[in-house]
């Protein structure tokens, strides 16, 4: 099978989640896993990023195959139903806004700068080496905020990929929803 360019959109991915360990400030890179989904999904009508350019698919697809890191067992039925799908999009919109909320507080001066990053949402780990300043506080605040969306759904995503298959954590994830969301809405309504 020939390779395409975007085949290898997983090395973005590694690369983007091993920068942030780095310099927190590279967790802006994230809102292009953000902001491109939802372009296409609203301009293209269809889910090609997450068919295509997914590089975080990719590389649970890496990881459980080709490193044989999954247990390629189906994953259970609840993970596919809308209630937990549409929940755990209702979840996730929820923190997202939380740390938009936290970055709001930090602009304004009324909270400080919190150097930590917020593991499946509960655990705060330091990460005050990944931050040299020299930017806004609001601006690191964001950056610490949305790497731990970005670090918490991986590890989701490796754990739902360890337990069943590489790309079981596409069936519940937040981006794939909202995407499909807004292709269904596009999509004209036929008379019946």
């Amino acid at each position: 099978m020939k390779k395409h360019w975007y085949d290898y959109l997983w090395i973005f991915s590694a690369t983007y989640l091993i920068l942030g360990f780095f310099n927190i400030l590279f967790a802006w890179l994230g809102m292009l896993c953000f902001m491109l989904p939802l372009l296409i999904a609203i301009f293209g009508g269809d889910k090609m990023y997450c068919n295509l350019f997914c590089g975080r698919g990719q590389l649970f697809s890496l990881l459980g195959k080709k490193l044989k890191l999954s247990a390629n067992r189906k994953p259970p039925v609840f993970l596919h139903k809308k209630w937990f799908r549409y929940g755990f999009l209702a979840f996730f919109m929820v923190m997202f806004c939380q740390m938009l909320w936290v970055t709001y507080l930090v602009g304004s001066g009324a909270r400080p700068l919190s150097q930590h990053v917020k593991l499946l949402w509960s655990i705060k780990l330091p990460w005050h080496w990944a931050y040299y300043g020299g930017v806004a506080p609001w601006v690191a605040q964001f950056s610490f905020g949305f790497y731990s969306v970005m670090l918490t759904s991986t590890v989701l995503g490796i754990i739902t990929m360890a337990l069943f298959r590489p790309r079981s954590w596409c069936v519940y994830c937040p981006m794939g929803t909202m995407t499909q969301l807004i292709c269904q809405a596009r999509k004209p309504k036929t008379k019946q």
